[in-house]
């Protein structure tokens, strides 16, 4: 194409002259035209969505890891880069609903044992976002799964993709308990990435060896393929030697699969009893600039 020539947008079909970098692009040998960076955005979401739903569970089975946190925010994140999201509280502690100030009439447990749409177990909670919360029925529906004689770890699968319950979500993000169970094999089951938040102390490897172990053994239980997708040091203190150890440990073994840190952080802490994503409770923060680069590493 001529300097100066007009070019017709990919997105929205207008007319333009691009000037910039990012208004020209070579995908798959064909040139695409972005007449801005709203529609060189919405491109990408729109060819990441033709790949399907994106199935994440946040799971370390040690305790105080910060999967609740990772969860809300991943999620949160997500929402305001244009993907529609669902969140699930998998845990009958209930920490997603209470960190966002929600009680939903019906959670997990009427997904999983009453049969109920994702309709009418989730609470839209923000622009692009939905959540599922749970609360302690959720144990009774640990026991009633335990008593079936077969299919116990495909409820959730069923829900979401047997009955298409995830129709209409580009990520389902699964907020795990710190346990291995039933309710986890559920969540293995059905999800095909999992994301390991590992706090920065001393017994940070214990936990993630413990997951891959739980991802081994449900492979080769289910023979179905569960990659991790990433490894989140949390609680990442630059001033102490310890922090360094634990994040350069992971970078020796998980390599790539190491992603940047989510610094120790006040507001980060705070924001849960304000009932705000820390995007909204301190969005110049260091936290929320960590979780936004989570965000957009595991998007591209």
């Amino acid at each position: 194409m001529a300097e100066n020539a007009k070019a017709t947008c990919s997105v929205c079909g207008a007319s333009f002259t691009p000037e910039f970098a990012y208004q020209r692009a070579l995908i798959n040998g064909e040139t695409r035209f972005y007449c801005s960076e709203v529609c060189a955005e919405r491109y990408k979401i729109d060819r990441r969505r033709a790949r399907g739903t994106r199935r994440i569970a946040v799971l370390n089975q040690k305790g105080g890891t910060g999967k609740t946190t990772t969860s809300v925010n991943l999620a949160a994140g997500l929402a305001t880069r244009g993907f529609n999201v669902l969140l699930i509280d998998m845990d009958a502690q209930g920490n997603v609903g209470i960190s966002l100030g929600i009680v939903g009439d019906r959670g997990v447990y009427h997904l999983l044992m009453e049969g109920l749409p994702v309709e009418e177990c989730s609470v839209p909670i923000r622009a692009n976002l939905d959540i599922i919360t749970s609360n302690e029925m959720l144990a009774a529906a640990e026991v009633k799964l335990a008593n079936r004689p077969t299919g116990r770890e495909l409820a959730l699968k069923e829900a979401l993709i047997g009955r298409g319950g995830e129709k209409g979500y580009d990520y389902v993000i699964l907020d795990c308990p710190p346990a291995l169970s039933l309710v986890n094999q559920n969540a293995l089951v059905y999800a095909d990435e999992v994301l390991v938040p590992v706090s920065c102390d001393f017994l940070a490897m214990v936990g993630v060896k413990q997951v891959l172990r739980t991802i081994h053994n449900m492979n080769n239980f289910m023979g179905k393929p569960v990659s991790i997708c990433g490894v989140l040091p949390t609680f990442y203190d630059v001033r102490t030697r310890l922090s360094q150890e634990v994040l350069d440990n992971l970078k020796e073994y998980f390599k790539d699969k190491t992603l940047t840190p989510i610094r120790v952080s006040t507001r980060l802490k705070e924001a849960p009893s304000h009932k705000q994503t820390i995007f909204e409770y301190a969005p110049t923060s260091n936290a929320a600039s960590d979780y936004l680069a989570l965000v957009d590493r595991l998007v591209n």
